[in-house]
């Protein structure tokens, strides 16, 4: 659990000893960085509470086949919740939501797009941050808007643009 005293709470679960091995020894402070950069970009409201859970394809895989009917492992998975959940010291928190990120296929999208392992995770947790925030990208423009906010977010943490190379394509 993590709180930089800016009200936002946020509560990494590394499940999957891989993550330690792969993505460095703070994986944990790489994850509540880009998930504050992601809360800071979207506008969010303190105090609110962001889950993250860096897991594998098996347990994804049931997430994604129980929760979107889909049988199959994928990237990150976010499932929002924007519910009050309490108080602390007399002000309501939010529970924006939790962002699920398997390592498999993590790992396979890093060595697939010759990408450091720790800025992809860094990119779908953003992502999946962004998702709880209300962003989609179900019609070209959110994509687009959804796109340009995950660039800007991961220069501020020092990572490439991830989309560059797919707009040259």
């Amino acid at each position: 659990m993590t709180d930089g005293g800016d009200g936002f709470e946020i509560i990494v679960d590394v499940t999957d000893p891989r993550w330690d091995e792969a993505a460095g020894p703070d994986v944990s402070g790489l994850v509540a960085r880009a998930v504050r950069a992601a809360l800071d970009a979207g506008a969010a409201t303190p105090p609110a509470e962001v889950s993250v859970r860096l897991t594998n394809d098996v347990e994804i895989h049931a997430l994604n086949r129980d929760w979107r009917d889909r049988d199959a492992p994928t990237n990150v998975l976010a499932f929002a919740l924007d519910e009050d959940q309490g108080q602390v010291a007399g002000t309501p928190v939010r529970v924006l939501g939790d962002v699920v990120v398997a390592y498999e296929t993590c790992a396979r999208e890093a060595v697939r797009d010759a990408k450091p392992l720790a800025d992809h995770l860094a990119h779908l947790v953003v992502h999946g941050t962004l998702h709880l925030l209300g962003y989609d990208h179900e019609a070209d423009a959110e994509a687009e808007a959804m796109e340009r906010t995950e660039a800007d977010v991961l220069a501020g943490l020092g990572i490439p643009d991830p989309h560059a190379d797919s707009a040259a394509a």
